[in-house]
């Protein structure tokens, strides 16, 4: 039996999901399962909101565990390309929640890696719920460049420009196959990457602690752990859907900023072909383990233990 994600039923993401054929659990059917769902709340920084939820969405709903979704916005910074209708509606601060708990946290990525993260004009707040998560939440999920900034708020490391910009999807493989957050992965398996900054291998190693579970020969470092994967660090966006680096390239070259078309992604490189979409079994598999291995077989059932 597949126990579906608990989400509010006009949330934009139910039809598409719904027509995915993944099954979603009515708010009014959740309330009478004696289950206790994982809590796992969202801080969403991308701009195109509704695309991250669904995305996300898409992936979380993929394992035999049920899951109840909070929607969280940053206070200090207003979102322009999300209507304040739907972020009224769906979307809750920090501010509002910083006196529960929650089994796991997702922090996305977010369009600022031309700023120094303390000129983020949300910085000071993510920093907070960076503090906050540490004894609220049992496992944090940090996303591109939301990895780049854990890790440097929490160890100092450095994030460093690229030439170019690293677009397209890129083969990996797993330094540890035996750790529970890549079991099943395939010996070479892809991932997306979209940003213009990079962490480095030799300053992750000068930090007792952390470990580097997934790396690629172009893409640089993929996967980072703590000790208990209380925190997880992924610098690529496996949970984009097929479409999602077409839409960039094609933005960027309305902005006139002469892109290069992503690596690996269209049928021979040429943009106008249907993007082939190898990463989707590494996502869903990447995600169900964070979920499964990681929360559900540590998390106390009282989160007040937390």
């Amino acid at each position: 039996m597949i126990l579906p994600i608990k989400i509010p039923d006009t949330l934009p993401a139910v039809k598409t999901l719904e027509a995915e054929n993944i099954m979603i659990i009515p708010e009014q059917r959740a309330i009478h399962q004696d289950i206790r769902p994982l809590r796992i709340a969202i801080l969403n920084l991308m701009p195109t909101k509704i695309e991250t939820e669904t995305q996300l969405l898409r992936l979380l709903s993929n394992s035999p565990l049920q899951v109840e979704i909070e929607l969280l916005q940053t206070a200090s910074h207003e979102s322009k390309n999300t209507s304040k209708e739907h972020l009224l509606k769906f979307y809750k601060t920090f501010y509002d929640v910083k006196n529960e708990r929650f089994d796991g946290l997702i922090i996305t990525g977010a369009p600022v890696e031309h700023l120094p993260f303390e000129e983020v004009d949300y910085w000071d707040e993510l920093c907070e719920i960076m503090d906050w998560s540490a004894n609220n939440v049992y496992s944090t999920m940090y996303i591109c460049w939301g990895a780049l900034a854990g890790l440097y708020y929490r160890y100092g490391i450095p994030k460093y420009p690229l030439k170019e910009k690293l677009s397209g999807v890129f083969s990996h493989f797993a330094t540890d196959i035996y750790h529970p957050l890549t079991r099943g992965f395939d010996d070479v398996f892809y991932a997306p990457h979209s940003r213009y900054s990079e962490v480095r291998e030799e300053d992750i190693y000068k930090v007792g602690g952390l470990k580097i579970l997934s790396k690629s020969d172009e893409a640089g470092v993929y996967i980072v752990v703590d000790r208990d994967c209380r925190n997880v660090y992924i610098t690529g966006h496996s949970e984009y859907s097929r479409l999602t680096l077409a839409n960039e390239y094609h933005r960027d070259i309305k902005r006139g900023l002469n892109p290069n078309v992503p690596k690996n992604y269209f049928l021979n490189d040429e943009p106008s072909t249907l993007p082939i979409m190898s990463w989707k079994a590494h996502a869903n598999l990447l995600f169900a383990n964070w979920l499964n291995h990681i929360i559900y077989q540590n998390t106390p059932y009282d989160l007040s233990e937390l």
